[in-house]
């Protein structure tokens, strides 16, 4: 098991490593009586199982099953967890355990963040995703029809459980789309995700024969200790946060554009082309890392070109993202690798030329993952 510590305000750690539900109730810490574990139906099984080790151990547990993916991500479904924690008498000295993909964490830290002001939260990611991405960090949030997690708070967690095991039967498409947040922090902070990635390209491709091995718990490791560097400078995002939406300004555009039908990961793969091709325009970014981007990307079947008729509706998803500052939209852009730098207010035919770069009929992946 190795451990990642997350400094701040809340210190704590990120665990990775195989079988690993027996450390939860050192997560929990002390004083916690009642726990909810909140789940999508296909955790059902491992849900129950937390559930009643947690009853063996002396805890008053109950479990909650939420929607799959992002239809979880809504205020009517965090009304239903807080009637929940209502009728079962949760105070501030109790705990939310959130087990599943990046949605269900997302959804788990928000309502913990608002039952009480402010409840304890363990979080279990289940997916490459989650355990990269959404669960480290303290980011929580839903969605509305406007766009994707415009409401949310700043709550880090009282611990995360990476479990490995748990990816060995995770579908194909999203353990790799779950490799795009990644190869993201290989771009921004750790080149030697990138070379990892580019030297067992056909490992990461299999979820059952990389979640045994040592590459993909180097390559786990490696990004939550980039993401832990960040969010331990900075939690709130008042500056160097922002590095970590690589690709996302753009990739949460498409995934508003298609109703989140998209996964975030194959998203945010389209979006780092798009960002890269920005950069090359304006002068910041050789054409060489740009071409890595693409070549990476689609060595692990995702996708770099998106449609080529939705730019009006693309951009007016932009304009909501949380980075824009008034009308002025923001990217994270990169001036070389392990470079990140702002680009605020680019010229209008500059995101246009972008757009033309990553439409389809641009280079695009010979083997994209299913969407």
């Amino acid at each position: 098991m190795t451990t990642v510590r997350v400094a701040g305000e809340q210190p704590y750690d990120v665990l990775i490593g195989r079988h690993l539900l027996g450390e939860l109730p050192g997560l929990l810490g002390d004083g916690v009586r009642r726990v909810l574990v909140v789940h999508p139906a296909a955790l059902a099984t491992s849900a129950d199982a937390i559930r009643e080790d947690l009853l063996a151990q002396g805890y008053e547990a109950y479990a909650a099953e939420v929607p799959d993916a992002e239809e979880a991500k809504t205020a009517q479904v965090a009304a239903f967890l807080w009637g929940v924690l209502g009728q079962a008498g949760f105070t501030r000295t109790d705990a939310i355990v959130g087990i599943g993909g990046g949605a269900t964490t997302d959804l788990a830290g928000f309502v913990a963040a608002t039952w009480l002001r402010g409840v304890r939260v363990v979080q279990v990611p289940t997916t490459v995703l989650g355990m990269v991405d959404a669960a480290v960090g303290g980011k929580t949030g839903i969605n509305t029809a406007e766009g994707k997690n415009l409401v949310g708070a700043f709550h880090p967690p009282a611990g995360v459980l990476c479990d490995l095991a748990s990816l060995e039967s995770l579908p194909r498409h999203d353990f790799v789309a779950g490799l795009a947040e990644v190869v993201k922090c290989g771009f921004i902070a750790d080149p030697r995700i990138l070379e990892l990635v580019e030297e067992n390209t056909a490992l990461l491709t299999d979820p059952v024969a990389a979640s045994s091995s040592d590459v993909l718990a180097e390559l786990i490791e490696r990004a939550v200790a980039v993401k832990a560097r960040v969010v331990g400078e900075d939690l709130r995002e008042a500056g160097l946060r922002e590095i970590l939406n690589y690709g996302h300004t753009f990739g949460h555009a498409i995934e508003q554009v298609e109703r989140f039908q998209w996964r975030h990961g194959a998203a945010v793969s389209v979006g780092m082309v798009f960002v890269a091709e920005l950069a090359r325009l304006a002068g910041r970014l050789p054409d060489e890392v740009v071409e890595r981007h693409r070549s990476v990307l689609t060595s692990l079947g995702l996708p770099t070109a998106y449609r080529g008729d939705r730019w009006e509706q693309l951009l007016t998803a932009m304009r909501r993202d949380k980075k824009t500052r008034g009308d002025l939209l923001r990217f994270v852009v990169l001036e070389e690798i392990g470079r990140p730098v702002r680009l605020e207010g680019p010229d209008p035919t500059l995101l246009a030329a972008a757009y033309a770069e990553v439409s389809e009929g641009a280079p695009a992946p010979t083997r994209a993952i299913s969407l």
